[in-house]
């Protein structure tokens, strides 16, 4: 989720200033995605100058809300509508980590998923707990939000051992005297043939 459109998801609701924003934002995702108020008032900002929302003048306070205008509304209802593409969301680290490793001298592949493991297993359990803490009706979004970490958490788990699974049966071929050459694969089966 952007940030850009959380916020105009939230003043969709009514008129906000940043630190209320920011308040609603994390209340609403179950403080998953806590927020910097300068990420708050920088993304205001761009939207003040896109024209999608406008600032009004300042409480007594010295707080200054903003409002959604109606192309704010127009671009959050588009937003609503298109689905999020894999490849509009970041680099996988993990996977990449885990790439390195594999081409890294010195490196225990092993221990890095087993350290990965331990940790995302940790990070579903709490996940868990925290989701059985209530049930209020007026809960359900940040338990939506909670439900689909621990879908990712789960799907982590399942891939990590996947790649443990691969890490067995892989086998590299001792390096060759070629610097800068790939490790030669050998298939097994072809290997028996010429025998």
């Amino acid at each position: 989720m952007s940030i850009r459109h959380g916020l105009l998801a939230l003043l969709e609701r009514g008129q906000m200033y940043g630190y209320q924003l920011r308040a609603a934002f994390e209340e609403s995702t179950g403080s998953t995605w806590p927020l910097n108020i300068g990420q708050v008032y920088t993304t205001l900002n761009r939207l003040e100058r896109d024209g999608l929302v406008r600032s009004l003048p300042e409480h007594e306070g010295g707080q200054r809300p903003y409002e959604i205008t109606d192309a704010g509304r127009a671009d959050l209802a588009l937003w609503f509508v298109t689905p999020i593409s894999r490849n509009d969301r970041p680099r996988d680290e993990l996977s990449i980590k885990l790439a390195l490793a594999l081409t890294t001298p010195g490196v225990d592949v092993r221990a890095v998923v087993q350290t990965q493991r331990s940790a995302t297993m940790r990070t579903l359990q709490e996940l868990t707990r925290l989701k059985y803490t209530s049930d209020r009706p007026e809960d359900l979004p940040w338990r939506l939000v909670l439900d689909a970490m621990m879908f990712q958490a789960e799907a982590e788990i399942r891939w990590l051992d996947h790649c443990e699974t691969s890490l067995v049966r892989h086998r590299p071929a001792a390096p060759t005297a070629r610097s800068g050459s790939p490790p030669e694969v050998v298939d097994r089966a072809d290997e028996e043939a010429h025998r």
